[in-house]
């Protein structure tokens, strides 16, 4: 079926539909992972954008429900060069068009992605419509220019649970440690490898929603805390900061992508929107506490101004090596850290995994 993708500049890129069909919405990235784009169709930090996948062929090994990072699809559409039509792969399930179709997910495929993301990263990211139905182009960049953009949006009420529940399943294939450590994990669009690691690292996990008030939480009396990463703008949830600051100095925090933002706003920090935001598996960050190199996940659109952090009782802890932004934090008088990428690696590299060692002895030197 033909397709369009429209930006709001004007930009036209017409394809061919798979999955669901209809028009949708949003902000048009791009993600340079080669593999696991299962993990990222269902990463809740993608609500509001539209993925494209800078490799070329998509599709090739299938769908496999152990793959998701969450309980459903969450991005607006999912843009490709060319769909494999062949899906060879003994742990495959199903094929990619089946899963956008069960999701309403529009997919796109046929056009120039090498044009797109070139002309992201020289324009930045914008509004987009994808569209089987609106076919006349200037009434597409139209609706592509009223559509929402990520700037003031609070996505996090659309991702989080409802309602706290216990989480016990660990890593396939990794020795779980006894369980010894209670951590509380705020979810604003948690992965749930993210809860499988900390599990595997010998934690009894509960999820708690987004707007948990802070005193319930703390009235637990869990031994640390984890602040997830979701999408959205952060400097659109002044509620939920007011309650991480209430949280600082309780319990040891570890933050995770909008996490550390929320971390950075809590100790008086402001964020602001990157050009076209950090997406994929292949990040280089420096850990300055011993100047090692980590290749780092990523998924985020905006980030902690490294001048807005006070001075003394925040420590900058990670570097961006492509662009010099802020990739983690700690802070000097609290226990209570966060980086801006993805330690969990779902998908991606396993360099960062040391990060929850660290959290599990940050919490037991305060037990």
């Amino acid at each position: 079926m033909n397709a369009l993708l429209v930006l709001e500049d004007g930009s036209v890129f017409p394809g061919e539909s798979f999955g669901a069909s209809g028009e949708t919405g949003g902000e048009v990235v791009f993600n340079t992972s080669m593999t696991g784009y299962v993990e990222v169709l269902s990463d809740p930090s993608y609500r509001g954008q539209m993925v494209t996948m800078t490799y070329p062929l998509i599709g090739n090994y299938g769908v496999t429900q152990a793959d998701f990072e969450s309980r459903q699809l969450w991005l607006s559409a999912f843009i490709v060069k060319e769909l494999s039509r062949r899906v060879s792969n003994w742990r495959s399930e199903a094929p990619l068009p089946d899963l956008l179709a069960e999701h309403g997910v529009i997919g796109l495929e046929g056009i120039d992605t090498r044009r797109l993301v070139k002309h992201i990263r020289e324009a930045g990211a914008m509004k987009a419509v994808v569209s089987t139905e609106v076919l006349e182009e200037r009434q597409a960049v139209r609706l592509a220019r009223e559509s929402p953009g990520l700037v003031g949006r609070d996505l996090v009420q659309e991702v989080a649970c409802r309602q706290s529940y216990e989480w016990t399943q660990t890593v396939p294939g990794m020795t779980a440690v006894e369980p010894r450590l209670d951590v509380a994990v705020m979810d604003y669009g948690v992965k749930w490898n993210i809860l499988r690691l900390l599990a595997t690292y010998g934690c009894r996990v509960r999820v708690w929603p987004a707007y948990a008030r802070a005193s319930d939480v703390l009235a637990t009396k869990p031994d640390g805390i984890v602040l997830s990463n979701g999408p959205g703008d952060p400097a659109a949830l002044p509620g939920i900061v007011s309650e991480v600051q209430k949280m600082l100095g309780r319990a040891p925090l570890f933050g995770i992508c909008l996490g550390h933002q929320l971390l950075g706003q809590a100790m008086g920090g402001t964020t602001y929107k990157l050009k076209f935001g950090h997406h994929g598996g292949n990040q280089p960050v420096m850990y300055t506490v011993d100047r090692h190199v980590e290749i780092t996940a990523q998924n985020h659109g905006f980030v902690v101004d490294i001048d807005s952090l006070p001075k003394g009782s925040v420590e900058v802890t990670h570097i961006n090596l492509n662009d010099q932004t802020v990739e983690g934090l700690r802070c000097r008088q609290i226990p209570a850290f966060s980086v801006q990428y993805h330690p969990e690696a779902g998908p991606g590299p396993h360099d960062s995994r040391y990060l929850f060692e660290l959290f599990v002895k940050m919490m037991e030197k305060g037990s």
